[in-house]
């Protein structure tokens, strides 16, 4: 066993990990009480990364079409086919769409090759789509793409706004730090947000904004505090539809407060409006001259683990490395460090004309590294058509068959999280290494070296790095070239790093704590944008994060523990919004847009505001046959930074019937076609899928061979079925109803691949002697159901500390602990009502 220091793959706080390496494929995860991102904290998507480094569903090798290729002819094609396209259709025909998923080193690489060779800025990312808007208002505010503040200015802040930010699901561990910093020193905290989330529940102000409405907020926010004398004069539009008494409690907790950080990630990002909030937030901070001193200034979340290194090096289609602009001088310089033989001279086409060009056939070439446009693109149905026309598709994944990977000619097999070696840049702009655990699995390599690779077969020279630590040290010596131009990102003391240097190389935090003081700053005076009122779509969408997944599942799928907290995707919706549209809780309804249509299960909650309803961006053709949130986003865009709209599109919903419902149990992954609805999550030894259908019920296609046993319960309108392989144990299992409820999942679930249950047992769901009933997993750290913290309240736990001390919920990544206290508030409730 060796243990390894490295950074987590998901989202942007950049969590530090201790992996202890235990097999050739398995690992113990713990957080590094060292890194000065986490302090040891981990959230329940870093803690359970062990159940997601299998090979199952790998691509281990070169592919062009269904066969399989050495790697020479792989990277001969691709270049081949690039060299072709640049030859007879022009440098602007080919197309890179790349990812934050990937290293700092493989998003140079990328960029690289692109802008400086190949001759085009037609290479962005999938930060696009999350944070864009936050890139152009920081470089419309501060004349360059800096985070302003750090982790420890929320811990030393008097007042947290928190601005379209489900930071309790979306970044546990800096909510911990949130709810630290409340303990310590009493820190207010508002959420402003049009959801009544598990965040917005714990804060001590809930702003229920209307969809798009923050520049009003904050503009309105920015005039008040003019009025109080609290902030220098800008002209400033501010209608926000606030009770005036919501309006005026922010009001006096911002003037009161100036210690203050304002929060902001995917909720004000993800709109048409999205560049405008952000400068908005930023204007009352520079107004009232809250940045660039301890517990005060805007803070952009990102949403991924490098999508700020990304930013750095020129990930994006309107930029150059080193955060440098298109200007003659900028060009010339950037042209002259690379030796470049072919430079760009001018920004590409952002996301979604890019794949706009893509299906118009402009763009014939196209690369997609390390992300899943199929999936996770606004409208995504014609994004497929656009894969689908191009003449060549080349997908760089380490997963086989993704939704994306389907249109591929060409699939070239990359190192996964575990195997990859090189840095990420968090949201606090701190650097840190991602280390591999293991050795690169089947002929895997990293995207760097595929780049590199592409690179020399096209004849083109700089690309002869051996190392990650080579790639690194170039990019580092290339922000001399940024220093010049004036920028605040240098990483030129790093350019002479030693291999051994940069393989020890500790976490380290570029530009300082604030890094704007002494320079430049700009107010930018924005108005409020309104979209469109369809009556064919009286509804407003949003769509988002779950506390457990990430992107389009194709790790966090892997993951039993982590199905456990959401198993399908759901149409969240108001009371009022149901009713009027004849949904029911728990059953099937289908969500339609001017874009497309996708079903999801039904969850009726007060939480969901009137008039707007919320579904997850996750699911994919591989784990549902509905739940396809990213289907239904129009392709609007932001105007200045090209980023979507998602979080403010019209629509309608409708019930969608069935004759009957069923789960079915089995090892391996199928496609049960043809029925009114399926979804699948990983268990512990197999899959289990929520199944919805017409007409009967065909247990033959769904059902696996072996001895089977049935039973059928007329009283329950029940059918059981279970199918035992030569070993005697349990391969599969169906339960279908028409008029009845179905039993629970979990006890069954537990005996796939297992043999010694009796055969009644196995019909009936549930053991002759069952065990306490834990209820919906609440705590996926420590496995806490709902009822066993209910019991922990009846033993007189009252506080979310005293249930964790009692039962261990919550003590981990703290993402549950809204719902604890949810639950702790309705037990309550409930002794109330009942002593009365």
């Amino acid at each position: 066993m060796r243990e390894v220091r490295t950074t987590c793959a998901y989202c942007g706080v950049g969590c530090g990990i201790r992996a202890e390496v235990t097999g050739e494929r398995s690992v113990t995860i713990r957080g590094d009480a060292e890194h000065p991102a986490n302090f040891g904290k981990l959230c329940s998507k870093g803690t359970h990364l062990g159940e997601t480094v299998g090979l199952d569903g790998r691509l281990l090798h070169p592919m062009i079409g269904e066969r399989r290729a050495g790697w020479d002819e792989a990277i001969g094609l691709v270049a081949g086919k690039m060299r072709d396209c640049i030859e007879q259709h022009g440098p602007d025909s080919v197309a890179l769409y790349v990812s934050g998923q990937l290293l700092t080193e493989d998003y140079y690489a990328a960029n690289k090759l692109m802008k400086g060779f190949v001759g085009s800025a037609n290479i962005d990312t999938n930060s696009r789509l999350c944070m864009a808007s936050a890139v152009a208002a920081h470089n419309r505010a501060f004349g360059e793409d800096v985070v302003p503040v750090t982790y420890q200015d929320l811990d030393e802040a008097d007042l947290i706004l928190l601005v379209g930010s489900n930071t309790a699901w979306c970044h546990p561990v800096i909510w911990q730090r949130i709810e630290a910093a409340r303990e310590a020193r009493g820190t207010k905290i508002v959420v402003i947000d049009p959801r009544r989330t598990e965040t917005a529940e714990q804060a001590d102000l809930h702003v229920p904004v209307k969809p798009d409405g923050d520049v009003g907020l904050f503009n309105a926010l920015l005039s008040d505090m003019v009025r109080r004398g609290l902030a220098d004069p800008i002209p400033a539009m501010g209608e926000h539809g606030l009770s005036p008494d919501v309006f005026a409690a922010l009001a006096d907790l911002v003037a009161a407060h100036p210690r203050m950080v304002t929060v902001f990630s995917m909720g004000a990002n993800q709109s048409v409006a999205g560049s405008d909030k952000g400068n908005a937030i930023i204007n009352l901070h520079l107004a009232m001259g809250r940045i660039n001193a301890p517990g005060m200034g805007p803070f952009s979340m990102t949403g991924q683990p490098n999508a700020m290194g990304g930013r750095e090096v020129g990930g994006l289609a309107n930029m150059l490395a080193c955060h440098l602009g298109f200007s003659e001088a900028e060009i010339s310089d950037v042209s002259d460090f690379w030796q470049a033989p072919r430079m760009c001279s001018g920004p590409g086409l952002k996301a979604v004309d890019l794949f706009r060009a893509v299906h118009d056939g402009r763009v014939k070439f196209l690369w997609v590294m390390a992300t899943n446009p199929a999936v996770s693109m606004p409208d995504a149905g014609f994004v497929r058509e656009a894969l689908a026309r191009c003449e060549t598709v080349v997908v760089s994944d380490v997963i086989a068959d993704t939704d994306t990977a389907k249109f591929a000619q060409v699939r070239l097999p990359a190192l996964a999280w575990g195997e990859k070696d090189g840095t990420v840049t968090n949201s606090e702009r701190r650097i840190s290494r991602q280390r591999a655990l293991f050795d690169a699995p089947g002929e895997a390599r990293s995207d760097w070296a595929i780049i590199g690779e592409v690179a020399k077969a096209l004849g083109f020279a700089g690309f002869d790095w051996t190392s990650a630590a080579d790639v690194f040290r170039e990019y580092a010596a290339m922000t001399a070239v940024s220093v010049k131009h004036g920028k605040v990102l240098d990483l030129t003391d790093r350019a002479g790093l030693s291999d051994a240097d940069y393989d020890a190389m500790e976490p380290f935090l570029w530009g300082g704590r604030h890094p704007m003081a002494g320079r430049a700053m700009a107010l930018v005076p924005v108005e409020p944008r309104t979209r469109a009122v369809d009556p064919a779509f009286p509804l407003r969408l949003n769509t988002g994060r779950y506390r457990d997944q990430w992107h389009t599942m194709t790790r966090t799928g892997l993951s039993p523990t982590l199905a456990q907290h959401r198993r399908e995707p759901l149409l969240e919706v108001h009371p009022d919004d149901a009713a009027s549209a004849r949904i029911i809780d728990g059953t099937l309804a289908r969500v339609v847009t001017a874009s497309g249509a996708s079903a999801f299960r039904v969850l009726v909650t007060e939480a969901q505001g009137r008039g707007q309803v919320f579904v997850p961006m996750h699911w994919s053709d591989a784990m549902a046959s509905g739940g396809r949130g990213n289907l239904l986003p129009d392709q609007s865009v932001d105007p200045v930074s090209g980023q979507p709209g998602f979080k403010n599109n019209a629509c309608r919903i409708e019930p969608v019937a069935s004759d009957w419902r069923a789960f079915l149990l089995r090892k391996d992954v199928i496609v049960p076609d043809g029925l009114v609805w399926w979804s699948r999550s990983a268990v512990a030894g197999g899959w289990l899928y929520e199944l919805a259908g017409d007409g009967a019920v065909d247990a033959d296609v769904l059902l696996p061979a072996g001895e089977r046993i049935e039973a059928v319960d007329m009283a329950r309108g029940m059918r059981r079925l279970a199918v035992i392989d030569g070993a005697g144990a349990l391969s599969a299992a169906l339960f279908v109803t028409r008029t009845g409820q179905l039993p629970s999942r979990d006890w069954i679930a537990g005996q796939l691949g297992t043999s010694g249950a009796a055969l009644p047992e196995l019909l009936a769901a549930r053991p002759s002697t069952p065990a306490p009933d834990r209820g919906p997993v609440v705590c996926v750290c420590h496995g806490i159901g709902a009822n066993q913290i209910l019991a922990a309240a009846e033993a007189g736990a009252g506080s979310v500390a005293e249930v964790g001390r009692a039962c261990g919920a919550g003590t981990n990544c703290g993402s549950c602990r809204p719902a604890i206290a949810r639950l702790l508030r309705e037990w309550n409730a409930d002794m109330t009502e009942a002593a009365q």
